[in-house]
């Protein structure tokens, strides 16, 4: 009994300290705001010359991909973003704050 009662206590600290983990992992979500680089890879960059940039509000993104067009976005999970249109992509968040979208191009901050 003594064995059964240390086991159950055992499991129930491992996930006690599990779900903690978890729920730190959950709130540590990349702070995106800030004047990105375009980079071709592989596709070219629509936008030649300008530097996009985002502002964020917790999982909201507005993405100014030029003076005069912006598109509406979410932090979709810690390490993926969408964006609507105009720009349409989706994107892979890198661990330095890089944005590889789906339309072939790489945004790195500045």
């Amino acid at each position: 009994m003594l064995k059964n009662s240390l086991s159950i206590s055992l499991m129930a600290a491992l996930a006690a300290f599990a779900f903690a983990g978890l729920a730190q992992a959950q709130s540590s979500a990349p702070n995106l705001s800030g004047t990105y680089r375009c980079q071709p890879q592989p596709d070219p960059c629509k936008w030649q010359g300008q530097t996009p940039t985002i502002s964020q509000s917790g999982t909201k993104l507005e993405l100014k991909i030029n003076s005069d067009e912006l598109a509406e976005g979410k932090l979709t999970s810690n390490i993926t973003v969408s964006a609507g249109p105009p720009y349409n992509a989706e994107g892979l968040v890198r661990p330095d704050h890089s944005i590889e979208w789906s339309n072939g191009t790489k945004w790195v901050e500045q």
